[in-house]
């Protein structure tokens, strides 16, 4: 069946998600996980996610609420891979042949690297596997989060340190960070989209619109890129399924990371 019959609408189940990414995998003829060898034992794991609708922003009753997060209807019409963790340093090494995190570690997230990074990266690895990767788009992210929730956080209305890893901006750098895929993923089977890293979308940063929109991609021009997702560094209501910030296209830190999208 075409994959736009299975169009998703929170709240939808983690059960009900498997469900339907399974008939949109075999109506592509595609598989729900697909794995990508980049050589020496290192692998890329993407997970597709099916089309659907959300409602981004939060509600005006969510705590912490900002004012960034204008309520609106988004629809995205087609099905797409996203990274199934952030992008690891020895994912990062296999490209580009360097590390710039702070703290290393193989399966830690790459951090130190700006969206212009990410962009230097992406093409390499288009370049070496012949594929279409690139950063998801904010629409995209946020349907991937929220995997069908519609509280604050996908693991429900509060998080604690048990869910995600934030808030731990003391201590050594070593114990701030994790490596990927230490807590339960969602209903889409994704980790680490609350917490740990900032990560990087390919959108430009901007006001939300106020009304229902198709496959947005974000203002057209702009000085900031989207980052979502918190980090190890920040408070809880950071790494809120809605909370959104932005940066410049150029700037690393230690707490900045990514992930990665594809269409099929």
């Amino acid at each position: 069946m075409p994959a736009t019959e299975n169009l998703l609408a929170a709240p939808f189940t983690e059960t009900k998600a498997k469900a339907v990414q399974k008939e949109v995998a075999k109506s592509l003829k595609k598989e729900v996980e697909e794995i990508a060898d980049l050589g020496k034992g290192i692998k890329l794991e993407m997970v597709l996610i099916p089309s659907g609708k959300i409602v981004m922003g939060s509600p005006a009753s969510e705590k912490d609420r900002r004012g960034n997060e204008t309520q609106h209807e988004v629809t995205l019409t087609k099905p797409y891979y996203i990274g199934k963790y952030e992008v690891t340093q020895d994912q990062w090494q296999a490209m580009m042949g360097n590390n710039p995190s702070s703290v290393k570690g193989a399966r830690l997230p790459v951090t130190n690297v700006s969206w212009n990074d990410c962009q230097e990266f992406i093409k390499k690895l288009n370049a070496e596997t012949n594929s279409g990767y690139r950063l998801p788009t904010e629409a995209e992210w946020k349907y991937a989060c929220r995997a069908g929730t519609k509280t604050a956080y996908s693991v429900g209305d509060s998080i604690t340190k048990s869910d995600a890893k934030y808030g731990t901006d003391k201590g050594t750098p070593a114990d701030r960070i994790v490596a990927v895929g230490n807590y339960k993923p969602n209903g889409f089977g994704l980790y680490d989209m609350h917490g740990n890293v900032w990560e990087w979308c390919e959108d430009w940063y901007g006001d939300y619109p106020t009304t229902a929109v198709t496959d947005p991609k974000g203002p057209s021009t702009g000085d900031r890129i989207v980052v979502r997702g918190g980090s190890f560094r920040g408070e809880d209501w950071k790494v809120r399924s809605s909370f959104r910030d932005g940066d410049t296209p150029s700037r690393k830190d230690y707490n900045f990371g990514f992930r990665l999208a594809r269409t099929p």
